[in-house]
């Protein structure tokens, strides 16, 4: 795809039914990057809803559309699950765009999830992500800045052309996009998971169990970067607990690079259906797994 400049006055009015909702926790520089990225687009959306995860309101503005906030708390973690399902008690009909706060969407992306959307009303639709180095949201770039300085996921090489249907494990929902009834079909998000992992496999694994087709959307979105690491000892206790209630429901393990990380580490003992941790990994152990790359994945 040819990247297009940044151009404040290309915007038409904005798109029936097509609403935004992203998710935040801190990362305010990336929120105001995803907004402005949104401002630029070639259709703006009809609103956007920020919900806010263990924090207050923002009092966020933006001249070219309507930005709606909420705030859940929840004291045993960050509601990610709970917040994606706000999207069903929203006052807003869809189709909605669901794009992570560390993405800047590109200006088409919209645009290209309407025309998805209005060929396969029906289906769940996940649009492409590439990856920033670290530096490159910094003030003053442009969406051909942006193309130039990021890469793709190395699974991206999967996804097929835009309209095919792709592999449900294949979704990821940093970009995607469906219609309320949709939404509500698979069931939303369950609410069982905590924090990070698995939950949106779990999504994706449930859209393929009623028969909700994953197709491959041109929507392109840039992932700003934030540290990360390989595997993410970072997130060891809520990948076990997810890993095993995903296991328990679908027969199958997620995640099985990480897991098998563990246990080459001797984290866990991880043998057909058991997965038994043996230890926590020390503060060291998990600085150890920084990704030095950089590369945001």
């Amino acid at each position: 795809m040819t990247a297009p400049t940044l151009n404040p006055t290309a915007a038409t009015a904005p798109a029936p039914g097509v609403h935004v909702i992203t998710l935040v926790h801190g990362r305010r520089t990336h929120l105001d990057n995803l907004l402005t990225g949104l401002e630029h687009s070639t259709l703006l959306p009809q609103s956007v809803w920020v919900i806010h995860m263990n924090e207050p309101v923002a009092g966020l503005h933006s001249d070219r559309f309507p930005i709606h906030e909420l705030s859940l708390e929840d004291i045993t973690g960050l509601p990610l699950a709970r917040a994606r399902n706000a999207v069903i008690g929203l006052p807003a009909s869809g189709p909605w765009v669901f794009i992570d706060v560390d993405c800047i969407p590109s200006e088409h992306m919209l645009e290209y999830y309407q025309a998805a959307l209005t060929a396969y009303p029906h289906d769940l639709h996940l649009g492409a992500v590439r990856y920033l180095p670290e530096g490159a949201n910094a003030p003053g770039w442009t969406e051909a800045s942006l193309q130039a300085q990021s890469v793709a996921h190395p699974l991206s090489v999967y996804r097929g052309e835009p309209g095919d249907e792709m592999e449900h494990a294949l979704f990821w929902s940093l970009n995607f996009a469906c219609t309320r009834a949709v939404f509500e079909r698979i069931g939303g998000f369950d609410e069982g998971y905590t924090g990070y992992g698995a939950e949106d496999t779990d999504f994706a694994f449930r859209a393929q169990d009623r028969k909700v087709a994953l197709r491959v959307a041109e929507a392109m979105a840039f992932h700003q970067y934030h540290p990360t690491y390989s595997p993410p000892l970072n997130h060891f206790h809520d990948i076990i607990s997810n890993a095993r209630r995903f296991h328990q429901r679908w027969s199958v393990w997620p995640m099985e690079g990480w897991l098998r990380s563990f246990a080459e580490r001797g984290l866990v003992h991880w043998e057909g259906t058991t997965l038994d941790v043996l230890r926590t990994p020390e503060q060291e152990e998990v600085e150890a797994c920084f990704n030095t790359a950089r590369q945001g994945f």
